[in-house]
């Protein structure tokens, strides 16, 4: 995620917070996640404040808006490229930091000026793969 000064936002004590729940954080948090993180130290924080927040770094390119999960936007503060695995029982997502050499032809890229790529890749964690294998275990 790029740094506070580099983002250029007003900088406020519930930015603050919001801005170092997401420093390094790999969960690819939901606003609500980060409302439901951060509002224990600013309980009169508003939902409002956080989405405001996400979309003013989402504009700035401090975060990535992921919109692989159909069931809510997640947010990413990584925004180096790189592509993600997603389990389709509990929608984990984690990152893959490989480069894959992807090009199209002419025709295939019907005139448009390629500027990256995303590929998703779609499976069972080992944690539900657990759960399947091992029902009567507690989670």
């Amino acid at each position: 995620m790029i740094g506070y000064r580099e983002l250029r936002l007003k900088l406020t004590p519930q930015r603050i917070a919001i801005l170092d729940y997401l420093k390094d954080n790999i969960e690819h948090p939901s606003a609500d996640d980060i409302y439901k993180a951060v509002s224990l130290k600013y309980p009169t924080m508003s939902f409002a404040t956080v989405y405001n927040t996400l979309e003013a770094l989402r504009k700035k390119g401090g975060v990535t808006e992921l919109t692989i999960d159909a069931t809510k936007k997640r947010f990413d503060p990584n925004t180096k490229p790189h592509h993600h695995l997603i389990c389709i029982e509990c929608r984990r997502i984690v990152d893959i930091d490989v480069t894959y050499d992807l090009t199209l032809s002419g025709e295939k890229k019907s005139g448009f000026d390629i500027v990256g790529n995303h590929i998703e890749f779609y499976g069972i964690c080992p944690e539900c793969k657990d759960h399947h294998h091992n029902p009567k275990k507690e989670n």
